[in-house]
Parts: C-alpha cells; sequence; structure tokens
C-alpha cells in the first residue's frame, strides 16, 4: 500500500509537471524505489532471498594441490572418527570406567564426532567440486550447527572442570554430589543450552541484506565472513555488536570458570603429602588443561569480534587448527596420559 500511494501521487504530479520537473521526479521515484528493497516502514527488511548460495572459497590452489589436500583431510577426518569413537567404546565396555569423570569423556567424545561432521564432509566435496557453492538454507543451517556444537564443547570443557575441582577439592562431598543422576543432568543441559545460545545470532543473519557479493574467503559458512557480506550492502553495527556480545561472553566466562577451577585444583594438589597422588591428580589436569588451551586459543583469535575484518588471511587458519585437528589430538591427549583409558583402549581393540 505504501508503494501504491507513493506511486499514484508521483504519477498525478507528473500529469502536472513540466518536462524538466518530469525528469526530476523520475530520478526521485527511482531513488526511492531502489531504497524500497533495503527499507519498510518498519525497518531493515529481510531481503536474504536475493542471495541463494555462497561460494566457499577454501584452499585456492592448483588441482593437484586441492587433491592431495582431500587426501590428507580425508586421513585425518577418518583417525578423528575411530579414535573419539575408541573413547565411547571404551567407556561403554569398561565398567570400572562407569564414573562421571569417563562419562563425561564419553560424551565429549562424542560431541567431537558431531562436530567434526559439522564442517569437514563439506569441506572434503568443497576440495573436488568446480563450482564450490554453497545453497543459502545449506550454509545457514551449518552454521548453526557448527557454532552451536561449540557453545556445547564450551559447557562440556567447564562441566568437566567443575568435575576435577570436586574430585581434588572436596573429595569428601564428591560422590554425594557428583552422582550419576546429577552427572546426566549436566550433560543434558550442556546439549540443550548449547543449542539454545545462537538461536538468537542465527535469527538476526537470517534477516540481513545479502544483497550481491557471495564469496566466503573460508572452508565453512562462518559468522564473521557472512557479516562482512551482509555489512556490503547495509551497515549492520546493531547485529556485529549483539554476536561480538554473545561469543565473547560466553568464550570468556567459561574460559575464565575453567582457569579459576583449575587454579584451585593445582593449589589442592601441591598440598598433597604423597608423590604419586601429585602425581596422579597432575596428570589428569594436565590433559584437560591441554585441551583447553588447544580449543580456547584458537577460539579466542577469531569469534571475540566478529566482522571485525582482523586477521582475515589468517581467520580460516585458526578455524581449521580448533574444528578440525583439536579434536584429533584429544583421542590421543586423553588416552596417552591416562593408565585407566589406556587398559580400557587395548580391551576395545582386543574386541575389534
Amino acid at each position: 500500500m505504501y508503494c501504491c500511494s507513493l506511486a499514484v501521487s508521483f504519477s498525478f504530479t507528473i500529469t502536472l509537471a513540466t518536462p524538466r520537473s518530469i525528469s526530476i521526479l523520475l530520478l526521485l521515484f527511482s531513488h526511492f524505489s531502489h531504497l524500497q528493497l533495503f527499507m519498510t516502514p518498519f525497518g531493515v527488511r529481510n531481503i536474504s532471498h536475493m542471495v541463494t548460495e555462497f561460494i566457499l572459497l577454501g584452499f585456492p590452489s592448483r588441482w593437484e594441490i586441492q587433491l592431495l589436500l582431500f587426501c590428507l583431510f580425508s586421513v585425518t577426518y577418518i583417525l578423528t572418527i575411530l579414535g573419539n569413537m575408541a573413547i565411547v567404546c571404551a567407556v561403554y565396555w569398561d565398567l570400572r570406567l562407569h564414573t562421571p569423570m569417563y562419562l563425561l569423556l564419553a560424551n565429549f567424545s562424542f560431541l567431537e564426532i558431531c562436530y567434526v561432521n559439522s564442517d569437514v564432509p563439506n569441506m572434503l566435496a568443497n576440495f573436488l567440486s568446480k563450482t564450490k557453492a554453497i545453497p543459502f538454507t545449506q550454509c545457514l543451517l551449518q552454521l548453526y550447527f557448527f557454532f552451536s556444537l561449540g557453545t556445547t564443547e564450551c559447557l562440556f570443557l567447564s562441566i568437566m572442570a567443575y568435575d576435577r575441582f570436586l574430585a581434588i577439592c572436596r573429595p569428601l562431598h564428591y560422590p554425594t554430589i557428583m552422582t550419576t543422576k546429577f552427572c546426566r543432568n549436566l550433560v543434558i543441559f550442556c546439549w540443550v543450552y548449547g543449542f539454545l545460545w545462537f538461536l538468537v545470532p542465527i535469527v538476526l543473519v537470517t534477516q540481513l541484506p545479502f544483497c550481491g557479493p557471495n564469496v566466503i574467503d573460508d572452508f565453512l559458512c562462518d559468522l564473521g565472513p557472512l557479516l562482512a557480506l551482509a555489512s556490503a550492502c547495509i551497515p549492520i553495527p546493531g547485529t556485529v555488536l549483539i554476536c561480538g556480545t554473545m561469543s565473547s561472553l560466553l568464550i570468556f566466562a567459561t574460559f575464565f570458570y575453567i582457569i579459576g577451577s583449575y587454579t584451585l585444583v593445582l593449589r589442592a594438589v601441591l598440598q598433597v603429602p604423597s608423590a604419586s597422588g601429585r602425581k596422579k591428580a597432575f596428570s589428569t589436569c594436565s590433559s584437560h588443561l591441554a585441551v583447553v588451551f588447544l580449543f580456547y586459543g584458537s577460539v579466542m583469535m577469531t569469534y571475540v569480534s566478529p566482522g571485525s575484518g582482523q586477521a582475515e588471511g589468517m581467520q580460516k587458519f585458526t578455524t581449521l587448527f580448533y574444528s578440525v585437528m583439536t579434536p584429533l589430538f584429544n583421542p590421543l591427549i586423553y588416552s596417552l596420559r591416562n593408565k585407566e583409558m589406556k587398559e580400557a583402549l587395548k580391551k576395545v581393540l582386543g574386541r575389534a
């Protein structure tokens, strides 16, 4: 109705105007018609349908290099799946590992399997693709699942730190607090809250005006590049601020909680009179901390300020590290420094 009233008023004016006035009015009408693609009386309108697909550049190189990368990451992907699946099976089959710490570890390994499946299969297909195109809807789905699983991983690392804090700093209260039911509730909380946290940013992204540029210099649909593409159409400071705030809040809140928990744990470990007790506690905590620093070190470089354009050339490599390489290292870190896990993995391999 807004457009019709504007057109009627213009046509009525044109019939009474001079030729020079007609040209001016037509220029104004074309200007307002252009603006209406972006604005409505209620603000910015969703015009994301103007872009039907995105181009994921990935790692541009010659065809021979693309084949080499395909083979390399295929092996990495298979090893990641097998390594994390081995931990899940070891915890499931070994009754000695049916404790909160190992149940959390098994869920964390299953999460890593889901995590690599959210981006690696598409990256492998992209290596062999000539168009390197991904549909708009599939891009948004990948963005949602990738970030939701990343959020869930932050929560799981926090819960695992809380478990170690209780086990070492409150050993007498640990059996009564960290029961199987409570551990199950913590796992459910991580999965549910992880997938709810990123709903607001994904809704905001669906409302952004992707009006033309559709090339993403990355191997997945990442938040920063998508915000940069939308910013090429109209300024979106509010969306960038909300996404950056939510990312920073999640990352720093969970990171400082984990660091605080392990600080208390290490202080308690140093007071253990037994050398063997200190060694066992240090071994468990060091493996957890190694995973924490591998994951958070690369995540902070990427998502604390999405869309800011900082280190654009390095963003895909930091994303590659925490989304592909960290899930590969986790089974090695947790198994090599844990005697019970190594024995359980030997049983799994023996059954296989």
